[in-house]
């Protein structure tokens, strides 16, 4: 990655765009110092997927989907916590909906997405699609859901005059797409994959493809690229936390590339996001495995109601807010069966009442969603 060369601006009148080079070409690596950390993110992404062998993966994968989608929204500026996530739209404050729809147009995203990897390849076509489901019916509605700007965006500042950064002009978009599509599945480049979403990734902030929705689209499709190659058996790595929790450096390290040629540092700093990443998701399911068996000691206990109980906690990994009609919804239990049940539930600490009321009450599964 010696002498590598970001791009270059180029005028349009009154401002100038920058134009990055193209990136489906053969690539070197002359760093020690990230090889180093790619050995590292190998091994700590290797056993975070190993979980997808021994664990059942999909009754978690919600809850880190929903994670992702908070931290990714929330760089966009989006406020809904976990709790929220859960909650149904009439369950929420008014002020609150618009932010509480995003997210879940994330999560629906991200579902739709990896379910289509099964038809479709990494592709613009995939991008695409992903783009419509985040900005359906959201603040970004009527910025072109799923179809590439045909007019020039910016980042920063409230106009072109004083913004941080400006992409390629829109003539250059399919172009420049298309050039990182053939990236993406050219069996003829030899990069490391965790290297070549690294450079996917950059690549596609920096092309800014779309008029809104770029920032999101750009963190979800990491996540997508390593399921598409097998990296991941399924989608359990999500980088949006740790993008969140040094957002500035986040910022700063693409735009460094931009300024000063200097791929090599956002390289270091996505390898690093990876191995944290990773190592904490390891942590979150190894926690996961003491709970179910904290759980499976009380549940013992109850004798003749065991197997209600454990169906009500098979559905409360699936939905850790809920009130006791979706549980009759989902389980078909009497409502005197639940009731009995979640008074149980709650005297011994595996569920809490959050709302204080005396009717539509809900509860949640407290030491579960902590994990997350």
């Amino acid at each position: 990655m010696k002498n590598f060369k970001s791009g270059k601006y180029v005028g349009q009148g009154t401002y100038k765009a920058f134009i990055p080079v193209r990136i489906n070409r053969n690539w070197q690596i002359d760093r020690m110092d990230i090889i180093s950390l790619l050995s590292r993110a190998d091994r700590e992404l290797g056993r975070l997927d190993m979980f997808s062998e021994y664990v059942d993966i999909e009754r978690y994968i919600r809850m880190h989907i929903a994670k992702e989608a908070i931290q990714s929204s929330k760089i966009e500026g989006t406020q809904t916590n976990m709790e929220e996530v859960f909650l149904q739209e009439n369950e929420i404050k008014k002020e609150k909906r618009d932010d509480w729809q995003e997210v879940q147009n994330y999560i629906a995203a991200m579902n739709e997405a990896v379910q289509q990897l099964h038809r479709l390849p990494f592709s613009s076509r995939l991008i695409k699609l992903t783009h419509k489901i985040l900005l359906q019916g959201v603040r970004g509605k009527h910025k072109f859901p799923g179809e590439y700007r045909k007019s020039q965006n910016w980042i920063g500042g409230a106009t072109l005059n004083d913004a941080t950064f400006i992409p390629p002009p829109h003539s250059e978009v399919p172009e420049l797409m298309s050039d990182l599509e053939k990236f993406a599945n050219s069996l003829d480049n030899n990069l490391p994959e965790l290297l070549k979403i690294a450079l996917i990734h950059y690549h596609f902030e920096t092309i800014h493809p779309f008029l809104d929705g770029n920032g999101r689209v750009g963190r979800l499709i990491i996540t997508l690229f390593l399921v598409d190659k097998k990296i991941l058996k399924r989608p359990i790595l999500y980088l949006s936390d740790f993008f969140e929790s040094h957002r500035q450096l986040y910022y700063d390290n693409l735009m460094r590339v931009r300024t000063h040629n200097d791929l090599s540092q956002w390289l270091k700093f996505f390898l690093s996001g990876v191995i944290e990443t990773s190592k904490k998701g390891v942590d979150t399911f190894n926690k996961i495995l003491k709970l179910q068996k904290e759980l499976d000691n009380k549940l013992k206990l109850l004798k003749s109601r065991e197997g209600n109980a454990r169906r009500l906690v098979e559905f409360m990994y699936g939905q850790p807010v809920f009130n006791a009609a979706m549980v009759e919804k989902d389980l078909g239990l009497s409502v005197a069966t639940i009731y009995k049940l979640l008074d149980t539930f709650e005297k011994t600490d595996i569920i809490t009442e959050f709302t204080g009321a005396k009717r539509g009450r809900v509860f949640i599964f407290d030491k579960y969603m902590k994990l997350f």
